[in-house]
Formats: structure tokens, sequence, C-alpha cells
């Protein structure tokens, strides 16, 4: 029985020092795989990317700014910083200086988009972001807001972001009824409400003999009896109201 005890405890010791050595090991090759991240701040793009290589990493000029302190053409900023451990493989991102500001912002208010477009790229300069906006009263396409501002300095990004206008949606109404009113009434209120008259036939006659003859054309007296859109149906300016008559 004893002997049996022993060899239990010797089985459990085993395994722990067994456990104890993987748990080293993968340590080490975790921590064996792990680089620190060089200081590439003043550095040429392909210098910057060769000493990435030589310690196992990968570099990304993913933007580029002004600055009155780092040369054209050099690296600006990175992320991570110099310093933090990383893994063998990663990238780095890098920012390159486009040395001091030296373009004019031009005044783009007023200007149509393509118009903006081809002023920025004349200049050197980049669009960034764009968006549009309904404004009431200002025709559409047009630039209405910029920043950076006209003759703006100490600019960080050689980019000109845009607040274009968009061309209102149309007025929307609510749909009158016409049931019961002469063709020639509705057809003068729906044309000074900017509205226009789409098709008029004649109604159905109930009781009436199917192969009765209706008159050649309605009229400005015939008496609608029903329309499309219905009443109270949400239509925008410019709808077609399409009408019975009898």
């Amino acid at each position: 029985m004893k002997s049996f005890f022993r060899f239990v405890l010797l089985a459990l010791f085993l395994l722990v020092v067994a456990m104890v050595s993987a748990l080293t090991a993968m340590r080490f090759a975790v921590h064996g795989r792990e680089v620190s991240v060089p200081n590439f701040t003043g550095a040429a793009p392909a210098e910057a990317r060769r000493i990435a290589e030589q310690n196992g990493l990968q570099i990304d000029v993913e933007r580029q700014y002004y600055s009155a302190t780092i040369p054209e053409g050099r690296i600006l900023s990175q992320l991570p910083p110099a310093g933090t451990k990383v893994r063998r493989g990663w990238q780095v991102r890098v920012a390159e200086s486009l040395g001091p500001q030296r373009v004019e912002i031009p005044n783009l208010l007023g200007e149509s988009q393509r118009a903006a477009d081809i002023i920025i790229q004349r200049r050197g300069l980049n669009i960034g972001a764009m968006a549009q906006l309904q404004l009431p009263g200002t025709p559409a396409d047009q630039v209405v807001s910029q920043s950076p501002p006209a003759n703006a300095s100490g600019v960080s990004a050689p980019k000109i972001s845009l607040l274009i206008s968009d061309a209102s949606p149309p007025e929307a109404f609510v749909m009158s009824s016409f049931v019961g009113q002469p063709l020639g009434s509705a057809t003068l209120a729906l044309q000074d409400a900017g509205f226009r008259v789409g098709t008029v036939t004649f109604a159905q006659q109930p009781g009436g003999e199917p192969n009765a003859t209706p008159p050649s054309a309605p009229s400005p007296a015939s008496i609608i009896v029903s329309q499309s859109p219905a009443s109270g149906e949400k239509v925008l300016l410019g709808t077609a109201v399409n009408f019975e008559v009898r």
C-alpha cells in the first residue's frame, strides 16, 4: 500500500514538473517572437522600411501632414510609439512630413462640387470629408462651407473638407376631394396649386347597357365621380390626378 502511494506522489510530481516546463517553454517562445519597435521619426521612408525589415516588422505610410520641424519626406510620427513590445510581423503605421505649409487654401464657397474638385487638385491638395445638406433657398450642388477656411495658415493636413448644398425634396401635400365637382373647376384648382390633370374617363353607369356609347369626350361640365390619388393621400407637387366622370 505504501509503495502505491509513493508511486502516485511520484506521478503527480512528474506531472507538475512537466507542466512547469511546458509553461516556461511557451513563455520563452512567445517572448522570443517579440521585438521592440524602433524610433522611425526623422528617417526617410526607405530607411524606415529597411530598419523595420531587420526587426521583423512592416511599415505602412498611411498619412501625410505639414510640419514646421520635420523636413519634407521624413517620418513625422508613428504608431505604436518607439519602445513598444510587439510581435514579429507587426505593421507600424507612420505619417510622412510634407514640410512647412506652402500652399494657400483657396476660397471655394459658391463653387460647384466639380469646380471645387478641380481647384483643389490644381493647388496640389486633396479632398477630405464631403457631406451634403439640404438648404432651402440655396441652389443645389454648391459649396456652402469648407474646412480649413480660405487663406488659413498652420494647416496640418493637405486636405479640404466640403459641405455641398443638396436639392430640396419636392413639397408634399394632402390630396383634396374633387368628387361631385365639375371637371372644369377641378382642373383650374389643380393647375393653380401646381398639379396637373392626368387621364379622364367615363364611369360605367350602374344598370346601364354595357355597350352604351358615352359622349365623345368629357366636357368641363362633366361631374367627377372618382379620383386617383384618392382624397387624403399624400402627394408631391406636380403629381397627375386621374378622374372618372359622368
